[in-house]
């Protein structure tokens, strides 16, 4: 059974939500010929609301608090979904996010690692995210910190034998405050992702490697904050959440078409329109 958070506490995130996904949008727009990973980043926007807003400690007026808890973003090609939660959570101006992969700003294409930004690892090859998590949820138990470590992979992701060499050790060395979270909107940059490696079951895969395992819709802030609470209350295991999401979502031309997985002819009228379906979700939300 859900746990009845409150009200406002869901509605602020969802709140959140939409925000980051109309800053991507422009985001998007200001790349020009360059090209954004629209698919990628549109479809973890919950996830990564939820958990800046909702569940991991941290603060932006003092990035390097050794206690602060770490979030990776593995799928580094998601940061239309980051970067905008970033500023809205206060390690930079949001005008910042006008600068994206330009040539004097320090927001990249993919992260690359910049405490003071809140970027925690630099990550774009696939698979190495969930290392890195790894390392730093093993230098909390040596340093006697505590503090929790997210790792955002795609489920394409899950292809790289990284991954299975990283859970493999994180199950052996009892890392309780390790979770990774797959963003399961089963596709990849070539298509389904059941057409180029077939993962699934992708839940009993994590549970064979000793992970404790939940599934959820990746879009339900709800369900996101009860399962990522309850990892707060239990931490006997490595804790894998494989959230169901769609490709693209929230903009009704985007979500679950894969030409938008990475995109250089995003066009001002098309961005006109997406920000225009955001808009109504935002009145939506505001009569909940």
């Amino acid at each position: 059974m859900l746990a009845a958070y409150p009200r406002h506490s869901v509605l602020e995130i969802k709140k959140k939500a939409n925000m980051i996904r109309r800053l991507a949008i422009n985001m998007a727009k200001n790349a020009g010929s360059k090209g954004a990973h629209i698919g990628p980043g549109l479809s973890i926007v919950e996830i990564v609301a939820t958990l800046y807003f909702g569940v991991m400690n941290h603060n932006p007026e003092n990035p390097r608090w050794p206690e602060r808890d770490r979030f990776i973003l593995s799928k580094g090609h998601g940061v239309l979904g980051f970067y905008p939660a970033l500023a809205l959570a206060g390690y930079f101006d949001v005008e910042e996010l006008e600068k994206f992969d330009t040539d004097d700003s320090h927001l990249a294409g993919h992260p690359c690692k910049d405490i003071e930004l809140g970027i925690e690892a630099s990550t774009g090859s696939l698979g190495h995210g969930l290392s890195m998590g790894v390392g730093l949820a093993l230098s909390a138990r040596i340093d006697k910190l505590n503090f929790n470590v997210y790792v955002l992979t795609g489920d394409g992701e899950c292809n790289e034998g990284a991954i299975w060499e990283a859970a493999m050790l994180a199950n052996q060395k009892n890392l309780g405050n390790l979770v990774v979270i797959v963003d399961h909107n089963k596709m990849q940059a070539d298509g389904l992702s059941n057409k180029i490696i077939d993962m699934r079951p992708l839940a009993d895969k994590w549970s064979s490697f000793g992970w404790m395992v939940k599934e959820v819709d990746g879009h339900d802030c709800a369900q996101l904050l009860e399962v990522l609470h309850e990892r707060h209350r239990t931490k006997s295991r490595p804790l894998c959440i494989i959230a169901h999401t769609i490709k693209g979502k929230g903009v009704s031309f985007f979500e679950n078409d894969n030409i938008w997985h990475h995109n250089r002819n995003f066009t001002s009228e098309q961005a006109a329109m997406a920000l225009a379906e955001l808009e109504r979700e935002a009145e939506t939300i505001e009569r909940l």
